[in-house]
């Protein structure tokens, strides 16, 4: 069986699209995740603050973290995170939603990746998609000695 997710950026903006945390505007409500889904998890009590809003720390961590597997497999090695470009919230991860992190190499250099990666958040017990933030990882791949080795081509 085969589950239809239905991709949305609504929130409390009535019948307008949540705005674009990069440019204000309002994107579409039918937007859909960039990049491959390269991680999924369940955003737990223990990942949460008082109010039950998941911490931005955390979500930035799974963001990392399928940044590092992505670029691992493109260096065929090890990597290191150099840099993120800003990142802004635009909706909460509640206890509970399953976070699903999407990643696209978007630029490779002679040592470093560039992957645009998308946070969105599957709703508990729902099939409604929320994006919660993007942000571009700059990533380096490293040899044995942990310096900076050349990204092999594709």
């Amino acid at each position: 069986m085969t589950a239809k997710i239905r991709f949305t950026c609504q929130r409390s903006y009535g019948k307008r699209a949540a705005p674009d945390i990069e440019t204000g505007r309002q994107m579409s409500a039918t937007r859909k995740p960039v990049g491959e889904l390269t991680l999924r998890t369940i955003a737990m009590p223990a990942d949460a603050n008082a109010a039950g809003d998941i911490f931005g720390g955390w979500v930035m961590a799974q963001m990392d973290l399928a940044s590092g597997m992505r670029s691992a497999e493109r260096a065929r090695g090890r990597v290191v995170t150099a840099a993120v470009k800003e990142m802004a919230f635009a909706l909460p991860v509640k206890i509970g939603d399953t976070l699903c992190v999407y990643t696209e190499v978007s630029r490779v250099g002679r040592s470093s990746m560039t992957l645009k990666v998308e946070a969105w958040a599957q709703r508990y017990l729902s099939d409604k998609m929320d994006m919660v933030t993007h942000a571009d990882f700059v990533m380096v791949a490293l040899d044995d000695n942990g310096k900076p080795k050349r990204v092999p081509a594709d």
